[in-house]
């Protein structure tokens, strides 16, 4: 009984939930700069897109366009796309971040943050059920946890979320 209480209490301090404060996503853009978030923000609420697989780069790009339709010219909001690749996928980082840097303009390589470790811990910690899901954390301008939501896009929680970053920008 004791070490199942022991086991829940640590499943739990992972859990990444509203109002908690993120804990540090450490990775690197795509120019090759470090990246650790949510510092990266610079004290804005912050969009992450986070996928875990190839798959789930169409939803966290289809939740992305949206946001920057909505933000893109509004200068006290960010957003990073955030592929989380763990297992064999590590050994490819060369050629995985190459990829990337062709597919994705200049200007956006600075809103990119590849992250080659803690794969399993990021997974526990965003509940990870659906592998071709975008998993979506919204922060505020201190990196305390706003909003979350897991899977593709959705318009009623578009609307939300947008609402939300509104609410956030006006403070």
């Amino acid at each position: 009984m004791r070490v199942l209480l022991v086991l829940m209490l640590s499943v739990s301090s992972f859990a990444i939930e509203v109002g908690g404060t993120l804990p540090p996503l450490k990775g690197e853009f795509l120019t090759g700069r470090e990246a650790v978030l949510p510092g990266a923000s610079q004290g804005k609420p912050a969009l992450l897109a986070i996928g875990f697989t190839y798959k789930s780069r169409f939803a966290v790009e289809e939740w992305v366009k949206h946001f920057r339709a909505d933000f893109d010219k509004e200068p006290r909001a960010t957003f990073f796309e955030v592929p989380i690749i763990g297992g064999m996928a590590k050994m490819g980082k060369w050629f995985i971040d190459s990829g990337m840097r062709r597919g994705t303009p200049k200007t956006d390589h600075e809103h990119v943050v590849t992250v080659y470790s803690e794969a399993g811990e990021w997974k526990k910690r965003l509940d990870f059920k659906a592998p071709d899901a975008a998993y979506l954390v919204l922060l505020d301008k201190d990196g305390k946890v706003a909003w979350t939501f897991t899977g593709g896009y959705d318009a009623a929680r578009y609307v939300e979320l947008a609402g939300k970053v509104k609410e956030l920008v006006s403070r």
